[in-house]
């Protein structure tokens, strides 16, 4: 049995002459919240469609639980549950009437409304209308509508673009939610990079069409050394200090310098030698790249 919710094998598509996605090789895990990240117009949103049999992919390529999506497209899509770019919401209804009217059409019994609203944390606003929803509340009544049928796998394209600071708090730790108290596997594109550091498990980075990266966050993180970051009254002073012992400054200007990170003891045999040379040390602590330098990293090689 497959371990993986999602799993494209060298997925290369084109509109036209132009090749959009590029021999993507893509696996997510199930019970993973997979953060999808790459600049606008990279092929996030195409691969969506994709997974979601929108756009028609070559067979053989992609799997869904582990079956060949053009072959089981039906079953596939039953199991998978979407938001991409806006959500279908009629203003006019409430937020309600508006799951009440996709349990219609899905056939689904119609108690699951209230018990979606709960999850995502809108059932004080059950009977507004949608139309007066705020852009938060919009995205979390689409992320119900894609609830409804109880799916194992959600899309989301871009859910917290353009919400505020709390919109974007609240969509975080509904996802969370999801994933860890729901056992949903979640598939999120963004290109807010510090969003999915806070919630993603997996990292999947994208630009041009191809997957330059794949792996855990913290396979990720890995990826960069850690320095050790040193602040001091005289950096010019330290900075000699260090080089004439022989230890390699990676980074210097007049605020700060870094030198190549081996252990905590070392670190605390830089503090000393710097101190007995009437070095007054600020502050000292290793530091390591965020997640925004190290996307800046692997795009920029692209």
């Amino acid at each position: 049995m497959s371990n993986l919710a999602i799993e494209t094998v060298g997925l290369t598509y084109s509109f036209g002459p132009q090749i959009v996605v590029k021999n993507l090789s893509m696996q997510v895990p199930k019970g993973s919240i997979y953060g999808f990240l790459g600049p606008n117009g990279a092929g996030k949103t195409t691969t969506i469609k994709i997974l979601l049999n929108l756009l028609k992919s070559p067979s053989d390529q992609v799997f869904i639980f582990g079956k060949e999506i053009n072959s089981n497209r039906i079953s596939s899509l039953k199991r998978m549950g979407a938001l991409v770019e806006q959500p279908a919401i009629y203003g006019h209804l409430t937020g309600k009437e508006n799951l009440i009217n996709r349990c219609i059409l899905l056939g689904i019994n119609k108690s699951k409304c209230a018990e979606t609203l709960a999850i995502v944390g809108l059932t004080y606003a059950a009977d507004k209308k949608a139309g007066q929803y705020s852009l938060g509340m919009k995205q979390r009544l689409g992320i119900a509508l894609a609830l409804l049928s109880d799916p194992e796998l959600l899309l989301l394209d871009e859910p917290t673009n353009g919400l505020d600071p709390n919109g974007i708090i609240e969509i975080r730790n509904l996802m969370v939610d999801l994933a860890t108290k729901h056992n949903k596997t979640i598939l999120v594109s963004s290109h807010l990079l510090a969003e999915i550091e806070r919630t993603a498990t997996h990292v999947g980075i994208i630009n041009k069409g191809e997957l330059l990266f794949q792996g855990t966050i913290t396979e990720l993180h890995n990826l960069s050394k850690p320095t050790i970051k040193i602040e001091a009254d005289n950096q010019q002073k330290a900075t000699e200090i260090l080089v004439k012992n022989g230890i390699e400054v990676v980074q210097s200007d007049e605020n700060s310098l870094n030198v190549t990170f081996q252990n905590k003891e070392e670190m605390g045999k830089l503090n000393t030698l710097l101190v007995h040379n009437n070095v007054t040390v600020f502050s000292i602590g290793v530091e390591r790249k965020d997640l925004e330098s190290l996307f800046l990293d692997i795009t920029s090689k692209n």
